[in-house]
């Protein structure tokens, strides 16, 4: 049996019966005629929509593979299982050797203090605050 909206048929029918005591038979054919023509709207709103977007697009909306768009094709497994699967590229292999630190960060903060010019202040921005 084909599910719509995550509905089979049995539901349906037990969805039906609570609408009908729910609602009653004497006001039954108004909401009926007021799902009518919400249809109906809704078929005019999907054609005019459909229609100006092929106005808009020109030729370009007959190229279109409508197929890759499909959400049906895609399954999350087999998504996941081939991400899992890839092979990371490796990292390019740095053949340095490794060398000590021959300063300290002490040392070496002095000496880029040592190497500021202190003659003039340091740039502020008045409009920055």
């Amino acid at each position: 049996m084909v599910c719509m909206f995550g509905i089979n048929g049995t539901e349906f029918i037990i969805i039906m019966l609570v609408v009908l005591i729910v609602v009653g038979p004497q006001r039954m054919p108004e909401y009926a005629a007021q799902l009518r023509d919400f249809v109906k709207t809704m078929r005019k709103q999907v054609v005019s929509l459909r229609d100006s977007v092929q106005d808009e697009m020109g030729d370009d909306f007959k190229d279109v593979d409508w197929q890759k768009f499909d959400p049906r094709q895609y399954d999350p497994r087999r998504i996941v299982r081939e991400a899992l699967m890839e092979d990371d590229e490796p990292e390019p292999a740095d053949d340095r050797p490794l060398e000590p630190m021959r300063l300290s960060p002490l040392q070496r903060y002095s000496e880029q203090a040592g190497q500021r010019d202190t003659s003039k202040p340091a740039p502020f921005d008045d409009e920055a605050t």
